[in-house]
This record gives C-alpha cells, sequence and structure tokens, in this order.
C-alpha cells in the first residue's frame, strides 16, 4: 500500500511542531527574515544532512523550485542567500533546545535496552573529538598558533548510543573540564578515560552516589589496603582496594578505590582500572570499560555519514546551527528506528532515506522492499555461482 507522504516528511514527523515553536520564541532573531522561518531553515538543513549536501549552493540546486518544497514542509524561498542569512544570525541554541526534546524522546524508547547484561544500571561514556578547522576562515576557533578547531564533548547513554549531553567549545579547552558542567545521576556508571582523571573532580562523582570507570595514571601513588583473589585464567591479575597517598589526596579523594589489573587475552595488553564501584565482579569492570568503545564508533559514525567536518558557514553560529542540527538528523533516524521495530543499522537506514527521500511510501515498505531486494540479488547471485 503507497503511502501519500514523502519519506522526508515521516522522518521529520518526530518534531513536534509546537515544541519546536517554543524554542524559537526563546530566542528571537534581531530581525527577522520574512523568507525563510526557523522551521523552513532546519528542515533544508536536514535534507542536507541525510541526503549529504556539499554546500548552500547544492542544496540551492536540489530544493529552489522542487516540486516537492511544499510537501516537505518548506513554505519560505530556498536560496543560498537566505540560507546563509539564516545561519549567520539565527541563535544555534534553538536547535540546541530542540535536540534535547528529541534526546529525551530518544531515551524514553531505548529505556528498556542494556547497556551490559550482567548490571541493571544505567551507563553513559564521557569522551570528546576534535573537528579540524582552517585558522583563516575560522580565526574564532581558537586551538594552536596555526590551527583552529572545535570539540565536542558528549556524554552518551550506552542503551541505544544516545547522546544526552553535548558540549561544543574550543579546541584548546582540557577534556577534564566538562566534568563541571556535567550533573551526576546517583547509580549511574560513568565511564571515562586516562584524560578525565582529576582525583578532585572524580570525588564530585562519588560524593552524588554516582560511580566511575577509568584507567590508572602511571603516576598515581597509592598504597594497597586489601587484595581479593582473581580467576586469571580471564585475563585478571589483581583485585584491590587502594588509598591514595599523594599530596592533598585526604581533602581531594579521601575515600578507598579499586584497582583492577587485566591484561586482554587476545591483544595481550596490560590494563589497569580504576573505579569506586566495589559492588560488582572485577571482570565485569573490565567489560565495562570495554563498553567506552560504542562513544568512538559514535564520533566515527557522525563523521562519515552527517555532515560536520566540513560547514556551510565560517561564523561560530553558522558551524553550531550545522552541528546541533545534524546532532537533531541523528537522534529523528534512531527514534524512528526504534519507532518502527526497524533491525537495520543506522547507517545502512540513512543510506537508503537519502536516495528515497522524494518517494511517497511508508518507510516500513521502503526498507522491507529494499531488503527483499538484496535478498534476491543474493539468492540469484547464488544461484549463478552453484551453477557456474
Amino acid at each position: 500500500m503507497r503511502g501519500e507522504r514523502l519519506v522526508f516528511s515521516q522522518v521529520t514527523d518526530f518534531l513536534h511542531r509546537e515544541q519546536f515553536e517554543r524554542c524559537v520564541e526563546r530566542y528571537p532573531m534581531p530581525r527577522k527574515s520574512r523568507t525563510m522561518s526557523a522551521r523552513d531553515q532546519f528542515l533544508c538543513m536536514a535534507f542536507a544532512q541525510i541526503t549529504y549536501r556539499e554546500s548552500l549552493r547544492d542544496i540551492e540546486a536540489c530544493l529552489r523550485d522542487n516540486r516537492h518544497l511544499h510537501d516537505m514542509g518548506i513554505r519560505g524561498n530556498v536560496t543560498r542567500t537566505n540560507l546563509a542569512y539564516a545561519n549567520e544570525h539565527r541563535d544555534w541554541r534553538i536547535y540546541a533546545d530542540m535536540a534535547q526534546l528529541l534526546i529525551r524522546k530518544a531515551r524514553r524508547l531505548y529505556a528498556k535496552d542494556i547497556a551490559l547484561a550482567e548490571i541493571d544500571q544505567i551507563v553513559y561514556a564521557l569522551d570528546s573529538t576534535t573537528i579540524d578547522l582552517c585558522m583563516s576562515l575560522f580565526p574564532w576557533a581558537n586551538f594552536r598558533r596555526a590551527k583552529a578547531g572545535i570539540k565536542m564533548h558528549t556524554l552518551m547513554d550506552l542503551r541505544g548510543s544516545i547522546p544526552v549531553f553535548i558540549s561544543i567549545t574550543d579546541a584548546n579547552i582540557h577534556d577534564v573540564n566538562i566534568l563541571d558542567r556535567i550533573v551526576f545521576e546517583p547509580g549511574s556508571i560513568y565511564l571515562v578515560d586516562r584524560g578525565y582523571v582529576d582525583y578532585g573532580r572524580l570525588n564530585h562523582i562519588e560524593k552524588a552516589s554516582a560511580f566511575f570507570v577509568t584507567r590508572t595514571k602511571r603516576n598515581m601513588r597509592s598504597r594497597v589496603c586489601e587484595s581479593r583473589a582473581v580467576d586469571r585464567t580471564t585475563g585478571l591479575r589483581c583485585d584491590q582496594t587502594i588509598k591514595l597517598t599523594f599530596d592533598n589526596s585526604k581533602t581531594r579523594y579521601p575515600e578507598k578505590l579499586r584497582r583492577i589489573h587485566y591484561v586482554d587475552p587476545e591483544t595481550k595488553q596490560s590494563l589497569n582500572f580504576l573505579t569506586n564501584h566495589f559492588g560488582v565482579p572485577a571482570l565485569t569492570v573490565a567489560k565495562l570499560y570495554k563498553c567506552r568503545w560504542q562513544i568512538e564508533l559514535f564520533f566515527k559514525w557522525i563523521k562519515q555519514n552527517l555532515r560536520i567536518k566540513v560547514f556551510y558557514g565560517t561564523s561560530e553560529n553558522a558551524v553550531k546551527t550545522q552541528i546541533w542540527i545534524a546532532i537533531c538528523a541523528y537522534l529523528l533516524i534512531a527514534i524512528m528506528k526504534k519507532n518502527y521495530g526497524i533491525e537495520d543499522s543506522l547507517g545502512r537506514i540513512l543510506q537508503i532515506l537519502s536516495v528515497n527521500v522524494f518517494q511517497k511510501v511508508t518507510v516500513n515498505e521502503l526498507l522491507t522492499d529494499f531488503v527483499a531486494g538484496n535478498e534476491i540479488g543474493l539468492l540469484r547471485n547464488q544461484l549463478e555461482f552453484n551453477g557456474f
């Protein structure tokens, strides 16, 4: 049964119109654009993300005078000049707030997913990725003497790989400073790498009744309070309760910590973990830290599949607008995947959507037909191969 709505419209249906308008009202433009509303701007930029458009001229060529504009929900005049003005002057916080609404919706849908089978706690991974920029085009993005860049700090809920906190800063901001901006949830587990090891800040996680898992620094000074037996066949070498002994340790982190030495059976890599979680087996701590790799895959995915490395504008507002709309596009696809019960990966879904945005067919039918077509092709190739 053929649908009456464009595939693109079915994706953006998860963007609640009234909620979007409330976000727009919070940050009015000094001079409103009569020819391109905030919603028109969002839809054009989301279209660019989903279909891999390379520039504002490319967006204009695809959408200007397109017979599907009305069906897409775009009412304004789509020109590169209008888009450039909107990206330059319309506050990027509109789309950051919209992303927060989509994050809450996505987290509700993925709430029953499990990050690790051994535990039932919420697990977060915290990390950052640097986006290199040209110093002559982006002089506001301080990084190094002859190089510009920005950093995207992300806290991810590993149930569904949903980013729950994102902060875009200059690339010269050290990762550990982001711990001051996060409100830690009691009972949750936070996975961080060694770049976030600041014992005073880790103590804030302890005081919030939350847990962290990280790796020890080489210069960490401590004394062993207790040692527990481990099964060395699993890769574990020791499971100890320790206390820090460096200067000011009594004020920065006075509580006891847990140190676990683990040797990966496959790579033979020796790893030392540090955590304040004493309620899970030592091997589970090693498995938890391995789950942190999901946030690295998230950064790799958005850089490969969305437009956050090449920008349509050079101002700080334009860059942040593009990144936040890219995050919204990611969340919309994640919400659609869960809402429709689609089994394909996000990357595969995006590839199918990118070449079918103007089709009038239900998303479920589109993806089902695509999978069925691939299976027929594989069977045909298999039969030809056997016959040969």
